[in-house]
């Protein structure tokens, strides 16, 4: 019976990770529409919102059931508990990503500030916090999770930049302010989004190790 139930936190597991490719994709999606003032890219990406609403619904049903069916002990709990928690800030991510996709129509014919190649850098450097994150559950390995601390400072950094020098562009040339005002809040989702790899790398941390930590 052990094994029975090992096999099916290991398949859910698999699931978890197609969903973090899925979340990734959506972000990486509304950036690259972003970029190219896409909006059909965007838009399809805005439907993909639905597909990651069901990875939640389906694996956290799946996890119940082994739970309520095996009452699993030590390790195959905190691999059930982490993959809980997991989703959870994997439909977050996704739905920034959808966020992102929803505005770039109404950025699509304007020309854009400087501020938009900052952006995209922040965005880089949470994509690799990411896909870390998902490495290390995917593998049950800590080293993955090394210095996600001090990225996640660089990336706090990141975003009041990119406020502080929208302020300014905005200020000097009204033409700047659609663009700009959407940059600053995306840059505040982009930081949400480190914010959550760190989360998942803190549940990551635990389902291995069995302590408990903070990463900020």
């Amino acid at each position: 019976m052990a094994t029975k139930m090992r096999n099916q936190i290991f398949e859910l597991k698999k699931e978890v990770i197609d969903m973090g490719h899925l979340a990734l994709d959506m972000l990486d999606e509304s950036m690259k529409a972003l970029t190219n003032q896409d909006v059909e890219l965007a838009k399809k990406t805005e439907k993909k919102k639905h597909k990651i609403r069901e990875f939640d619904d389906d694996i956290e049903a799946k996890a119940l059931k082994i739970i309520a069916l095996y009452q699993p002990m030590a390790i195959d709990l905190r691999r059930l508990a982490t993959i809980l928690k997991i989703i959870t800030y994997l439909t977050r991510i996704g739905r920034y990503g959808k966020d992102i996709a929803s505005v770039v129509e109404e950025l699509s014919n304007k020309p854009y500030p400087a501020p938009f190649v900052n952006l995209q850098h922040m965005w880089e450097h949470v994509r690799r916090m990411i896909i870390a994150t998902l490495k290390a559950f995917e593998e049950s390995d800590i080293k993955y999770l090394e210095d996600l601390g001090s990225k996640d400072d660089e990336v706090d950094k990141m975003r009041w930049s990119i406020f502080r020098e929208c302020i300014t562009y905005m200020m000097e040339d009204p033409k700047s302010i659609t663009p700009c005002a959407f940059f600053s809040m995306i840059a505040r989702y982009l930081e949400r989004c480190g914010d959550h790899a760190c989360k998942i790398a803190e549940k990551v941390h635990y389902m291995v190790t069995g302590n408990h930590i903070e990463i900020s």
